[in-house]
């Protein structure tokens, strides 16, 4: 069965033209017009992208997001008029995992898409000849298999993006990476200045596995180069 998206916003039309758009690329599309809606979707039906809009009535996208992120970890691309760096911060600082600005082009709408359900399925694929079932550093054990990091002993609630960032930094423990090259292996398009996005996923990170987040034991940043995992 194709994958499923759910696209909310309160402008029908928009919600239409995406549609049309997806479906034509082989998904199936779920529709939603306010954030409580996309919740009410989520329950009937199994999602595995979400493309939501910030402003709408009864429930904002944002606070939407945010409850989202409580249960589940799959791809939310926010769809915005905004295009302020302030704001695809705020989003991408309240569990987005990436920001489309309004007008949107078609091509790079569906190859965003495309981009974020290939990462999200393929963290369930296994390749034992390529990876380890666990790896283990100090506090912190991330199972290839579950898809899960575990800091002392507690499964960590982490969004797709940040499950493969932290994977990536838990295989190469003391290996330093430029936000350059961490945005090309985590979201696998080359970008223009991705430090913003790569630091505040970097910081949600932080938040969830260190002890003291100000003063990180494992993920620390190498001023002027980039950041990575601390061996223990």
């Amino acid at each position: 069965m194709s994958e499923c998206v759910l696209v909310v916003d309160d402008d029908r039309e928009i919600v239409k033209a995406i549609a049309i758009l997806l479906e034509k690329e082989g998904y199936r599309v779920r529709k939603a017009y306010d954030g409580l809606q996309a919740l009410d979707a989520l329950i009937d039906e199994e999602v595995q992208l979400i493309l939501m809009d910030v402003m709408m009535p009864r429930l904002d996208g944002l606070s939407a997001l945010m409850k989202i992120r409580e249960k589940r970890n799959l791809p939310i691309i926010v769809l915005s008029a905004k295009s302020e760096e302030t704001d695809k911060v705020l989003g991408l600082s309240m569990g987005a995992d990436d920001y489309v600005t309004k007008p949107y082009q078609p091509q790079e709408l569906t190859a965003r898409v495309k981009s974020h359900l290939r990462r999200y399925t393929s963290l369930g694929s296994i390749h034992e000849q390529e990876k380890q079932e666990r790896i283990v550093n100090g506090r912190l054990c991330y199972s290839e298999r579950e898809r899960t990091l575990y800091a002392d002993g507690e499964a960590v609630k982490l969004t797709a993006t940040e499950l493969k960032i932290v994977g990536l930094f838990m295989r190469n423990p003391g290996r330093v990476f430029p936000a350059e090259e961490i945005y090309r292996r985590v979201w696998e398009e080359e970008a223009f200045s991705p430090e913003n996005t790569v630091m505040v996923h970097i910081r949600r990170i932080r938040e969830k596995i260190e002890l003291n987040p100000r003063n990180p034991e494992y993920v620390k940043v190498v001023w002027g180069i980039g950041y990575k995992m601390e061996k223990k």
